[in-house]
């Protein structure tokens, strides 16, 4: 088998202040066979300039800029352009840890081939250090991979979907939950810290909230992880989603959840 491609795809939005240090932790892998995309939301700054500068000192690095409806819809445009046999996503504040980073994640996939998911740490003053090890279903539910520790195989997007814009904040965490919970994907995680997770981002400020994705989780969680939930548990959950929805005024919420029951069961 030969070395993989590894497309790492960068949202951007006047991300000037960052942008640099980010491209140049990239720059200095000592593995050489990728390509960045960066997908820029028409900035008004000078991060055009920037990507300038760099796409004419790296062959690997290209971008486009238009506007777009959020960071997962950037993400979802760089997926089409994306030439590689994986996939990373990276913030324009973040950096990769170290440079022999991409050496490591491609060496791991060339000698297990059998996995689609290979998710490690990230070191963030936001977490006081390393997070978060290793995940089960249990942990799913209540915490999120951040995307800078995962890498994945392309065919993954193929069989789960891509990133519902349905949820502003947490569509990661969303697409996180099914390909944790599908039986299609195989995932490994190791112990290793892929990259600085910068604090004060999109996800980190208060202000940003996702109803509609914590409306959703549990159900969702049982929805992909029926085969492992007790009936006893799908009923209480049911019971609970149920009587919040109506509480909360959420008709529609209340709806699904007559209408998809069965299909837990069954």
């Amino acid at each position: 088998m030969s070395w993989p491609i590894i497309s790492i795809i960068i949202p951007t939005l006047n991300s000037g202040k960052t942008l640099s240090e980010c491209l140049d932790s990239l720059i200095l892998q000592t593995y050489k066979n990728f390509e960045v995309i960066i997908v820029d939301g028409a900035s008004s700054d000078d991060t055009m300039l920037i990507l300038e500068y760099y796409a004419k000192l790296s062959a690997s690095i290209r971008w486009v800029s238009d506007k777009d409806n959020g960071i997962y819809d950037a993400m979802n445009k760089g997926l089409k352009l994306a030439k590689g046999d994986w996939i990373y996503f990276l913030g324009s504040d973040d950096k990769l840890f170290s440079p022999a980073v991409l050496y490591t994640i491609a060496k791991k996939s060339k000698n297990e081939n059998e996995f689609d998911i290979i998710y490690g740490d990230v070191f963030s003053t936001r977490f006081n250090g390393i997070y978060a090890g290793e995940f089960n279903s249990e942990k799913i539910l209540h915490q999120n991979i951040c995307h800078q520790a995962i890498f994945f195989k392309k065919t993954v997007f193929k069989k789960i979907g891509n990133f519902s814009l349905k949820y502003t904040l947490y569509a990661d965490w969303d697409h996180n939950i099914r390909w944790f919970l599908s039986k299609r994907i195989k995932k490994k995680y190791i112990n290793m810290v892929i990259a600085n997770y910068a604090d004060g981002g999109f996800s980190s400020n208060p202000n940003n909230k996702d109803t509609i994705f914590f409306d959703d989780r549990r159900w969702k969680f049982i929805k992909y992880n029926k085969k492992s939930t007790s009936f006893i548990n799908k009923l209480k959950v049911i019971k609970a989603e149920f009587k919040n929805a109506l509480n909360e005024n959420r008709k529609r919420h209340a709806l699904q959840i007559l209408f998809e029951s069965p299909y837990l069961f069954f």
